[in-house]
């Protein structure tokens, strides 16, 4: 039972996945206080999140349930569980937190977000589950990827391109976005990850160019950038300049009037590339008003962009967000 349990605990690590049902039973099962000090350890009180802390919200619902299951079982206090919750209660409340997702290969991606939906007239400031899906997608796909260029339009805070720098080995990786808090934001979160930012960039004035020292196994990193993308006005130069073998986008599917910006967009990579084949396009989308995600199929029939919807994965998911059959990924063809 306690092995069963430790095994479902190392695949959530987060308060909306955690075992919860199975933890009474286990630590009734499991004498002395030897589990619950190892989940502590492995959450709360992780390097990561002691270093880069979730929100002080999050933390204080985590701890207050985790005593709770361990009240339940009439077991000895834990000293360091009450002493973790007395630190988070005597904490402010911020409007930013930390974000951490630990990666298949052992390295983590962490993220300053926003803790509102909403923030500076934008929802650009939190991770969306379609960015997590794509991740995941990328990883199990890095052949996608690998020593090519990519460009990501509407990067919002960089989950899902920070992870394909990450895992996916790309030989360039362009963020996009025009929002100025949203890039102001990702910028930071580049820097967290390892990023440094480079002298003045030759190939394009837009671009804050940065890049990443070779990594512990000797492998280089991607030259990655940041594009002040604006899709109702960027011109074909723009995208000329940027030559991207592979596009990508997560999330921005949502609106009749984005729709109509972003085709265009796509319209203008064919011309990109008059001598080189058409850039491989993936955009993941979380269907929330289906008539909306049906008016983006239909603008990509009427104006000759083929498209195929992706199967989703087969097997246990590496990151966690809701499974739902609403979140899907296609592929375009210019």
């Amino acid at each position: 039972l306690g092995l069963r349990f430790q095994r479902r605990f190392l695949a959530a690590r987060q308060l909306c996945c955690f075992p919860w049902p199975e933890l009474e039973e286990t630590l009734r099962a499991t004498p002395g206080t030897s589990l619950l000090t190892d989940i502590l350890h492995q959450t709360i009180l992780h390097p990561l999140c002691v270093k880069y802390p979730p929100s002080a919200k999050y933390r204080r619902c985590f701890l207050t349930k985790l005593i709770k299951k361990h009240e339940a079982t009439t077991a000895e206090p834990l000293d360091e569980l009450y002493n973790a919750l007395a630190d988070v209660l005597n904490e402010e409340e911020s409007t930013c937190c930390y974000k951490n997702y630990l990666l298949p290969g052992g390295e983590s991606v962490t993220l300053s977000e926003s803790v509102a939906i909403v923030s500076g007239g934008t929802t650009g400031l939190v991770t969306w589950d379609a960015a997590l899906h794509l991740a995941e997608w990328a990883i199990r796909n890095s052949g996608v990827f690998s020593n090519r260029t990519v460009l990501e339009l509407g990067s919002g805070i960089g989950f899902a391109g920070i992870t394909i720098c990450k895992t996916c080995s790309p030989k360039t990786y362009m963020f996009s976005d025009c929002h100025p808090y949203v890039l102001q934001q990702l910028a930071e979160n580049i820097h967290l990850n390892g990023f440094v930012l480079e002298p003045e960039h030759p190939r394009h004035a837009q671009k804050q160019p940065y890049s990443q020292k070779t990594g512990d196994k000797g492998c280089p990193k991607p030259e990655v950038m940041i594009v002040e993308l604006d899709w109702g006005s960027v011109t074909q130069k723009q995208l000329l300049d940027l030559q991207p073998d592979v596009v990508i986008a997560a999330d921005v599917v949502y609106d009749p009037e984005i729709i109509v910006a972003l085709i265009r967009v796509l319209q203008k990579l064919t011309p990109c590339r008059a001598e080189r084949n058409p850039p491989d396009i993936y955009i993941a989308s979380t269907i929330r008003n289906p008539d909306t995600h049906r008016l983006f199929q239909a603008e990509l029939d009427r104006v000759g962009i083929g498209w195929q919807v992706l199967p989703a994965h087969s097997s246990s998911s590496i990151f966690l967000y809701d499974m739902q059959p609403n979140i899907t990924l296609l592929q375009l063809f210019v």
